[in-house]
Parts: structure tokens; sequence; C-alpha cells
């Protein structure tokens, strides 16, 4: 009878501890969940992850706090998020750097994208190159035909060895023989200001985070990854010659492994949902985002897919990270 008692004692406890994480789930948020941003102020990846943030908070009545980690091109942030309870309050917001191209470009990573993640949500958006206003490269053949002639001779800023704002660029110089000098830095945002002073000649940027400067005149667009109608008129890399140069550059909102289930599918819902509605669709419209509809596990055999090809060209081209 003790025995028995207490068998069902431990069996009660068990369905209310149950009872009680099925009902924390059901009520999430209950409080704040903060979105860690793996790049710094002012880039893409944290536009995308605000827009994300104002429009959850909307629809759960609850703060989603923005908090950005920059630096080893996007591993800083990757990695706290890989370590944080997967209890539904962190989240990762990251360019496709940290999550399907630094596995196969760092050996020492202290997490693994396809093992420590499970995607949820992500919006594509085209690169641009850029020039300084007083640059006499006008146009792609341009800067290729310099950095033929004459190589290493331009430098080009980028959000480090490991970003697609790195990769565009190496991208275009196998497909060219042209060759250019790269300049790191942590994030676009500090990039941006050395191009501004005439530091570098030339970026190759996501269109969401030059947009502004680019209305403003106060750098040049030579050429796009793909049309955009944001900047019309400007030629793709594809027009210029040149369709395989194309880096699929993302921005994507991930949870750590083991995040429950029901939370997962439940901000999936809410985000696709939001993303058919007029204001958020025109907020990414304006900013060159084309949000994705991929289901969940749609997502993550596109991204696994997409780890592939980066390990593949960066293996081909002995690509080894200096930052």
């Amino acid at each position: 009878m003790i025995k028995l008692s207490f068998l069902t004692l431990c069996m009660g406890a068990f369905s209310t501890l149950m009872g009680l994480g099925a009902h924390a789930q059901d009520n999430w948020p209950e409080r704040a969940v903060k979105f860690i941003v793996s790049s710094s102020a002012g880039g893409g990846t944290d536009m995308y992850a605000r827009m994300l943030a104002q429009s959850l908070s909307d629809s759960f009545k609850q703060q989603f706090i923005v908090d950005n980690r920059p630096g080893a091109s996007g591993n800083i942030g990757a990695s706290a998020v890989a370590k944080s309870p997967a209890d539904g309050y962190t989240f990762l917001v990251s360019a496709n750097t940290s999550l399907t191209i630094n596995g196969s470009l760092y050996k020492n990573l202290n997490y693994d994208a396809e093992k420590d993640f499970t995607p949820i949500v992500r919006a594509l958006g085209p690169l641009v190159i850029v020039v300084h206003p007083s640059s006499k490269i006008k146009t792609l053949q341009d800067l290729i035909d310099v950095g033929k002639r004459e190589p290493n001779k331009l430098s080009f800023g980028s959000a480090g060895t490991g970003s697609t704002t790195y990769l565009g660029v190496r991208m275009l110089e196998e497909k060219t023989g042209a060759k250019f000098l790269h300049v790191p830095y942590k994030g676009v945002a500090p990039a941006y200001q050395d191009l501004l002073a005439g530091q570098i000649q030339f970026m190759m940027p996501d269109v969401a985070s030059g947009l502004q400067l680019i209305k403003a005149g106060k750098i040049i667009p030579i050429v796009t990854e793909y049309k955009t109608p944001l900047i019309p008129n400007l030629p793709s890399i594809s027009d210029a010659g040149y369709p395989d140069v194309n880096t699929n550059t993302s921005f994507s909102l991930v949870a750590p492994s083991g995040t429950p289930s029901p939370i997962i599918e439940k901000l999936h819902k809410e985000l696709m949902l939001i993303s058919k509605t007029a204001a958020f669709a025109s907020k990414i419209e304006a900013q060159g985002l084309i949000a994705e509809t991929e289901s969940l596990s749609g997502l993550s055999n596109s991204m696994k897919k997409e780890r592939e090809n980066y390990a593949n060209f960066i293996k081909r081209n002995a690509i080894v990270p200096s930052d």
C-alpha cells in the first residue's frame, strides 16, 4: 500500500508538472522575449529583427526586445543563443552567415548551426555593389576591369570574412579573375562610415541597409544581385553577364534546439499571418526584402541545401577566416 501510494503520488506530481508545462506553452509569451541579433545596429539583419519584434509585440501584447551582439562574423550572437535556455524566450536573428556558412569556414565553432537551431522564418534580400559618389567606377565592368588590371588596388569593406557581403565579392572574383583588397568590419554600419570617408572604395551590402544612403546620394549603386523596384533601372549582376554570382542572402529567425514545438509552431503561424498583412508587406518591400512563406520543414531543408552549396564554394576557393 505504501509503495502504491508513493507511485500514485509521483504520477500525480508528474501529471501536474506536465499540465503546468502545457499551460505555459499555451500562454506563451508570459514575459518579454529577447531577439539576439548577430550584427551591429543599422544593418539589414537588425532592420529585419526590429520589424519582426515590433509586429510580434503588437500581436502578442508583450515586449519583444532586440539585443545586438555583433562580431566574429556573427559567431558571437549565434553562440550566445545556442547556449541559451530553450524556453521560448531567447531567439536568434541572423544573416545566413551564422546559419549556413560559418560551419564550413571556422574549424572550432562552439555551436553547430544544423543541430543547435530550429529555423522559424526568414526573408531574402539582394546585395548591391555601391561606391562613393566621387568614384570613377560607374559600372560592374569598370570594377572588374580595374580588379583584373591592378589586382588589390581597390579595397572593399564587409561585415566579416564569413558574411555574404564578403563572399559575394569572392564569387565575383572567382567568375572574372579580378582581385580586390578585403577590409573586414564588425557589421556593415562601420564599413559604411569608412566608405563615406573614402577609406575603402566599394562595398557589396544588402539593399536594406544601404537604401537610405542611396536615396540621399551619399553612395552610388552600380549593380544589384537581382532586380528590385526600389532602385529602378539598375542592372542586375546577371544582366551584366555573370548569372552565377548569387549569395542567397537572407535574414532568419531561429530558436535554440529543444524549444517546445508548440511555441515554434505558434510563432511560425503568427508570422505567416503577419506577413500577409498590408502593413508588414509594405515594410518588407520598402527594405527590398522578400518574406518567405515556407513550412517549417521546407525552410529547414532549404537551409541544409544552402549549407552544402556554401561548403563546396568555400572548399573550392580555400577560403579561411581572417577576422
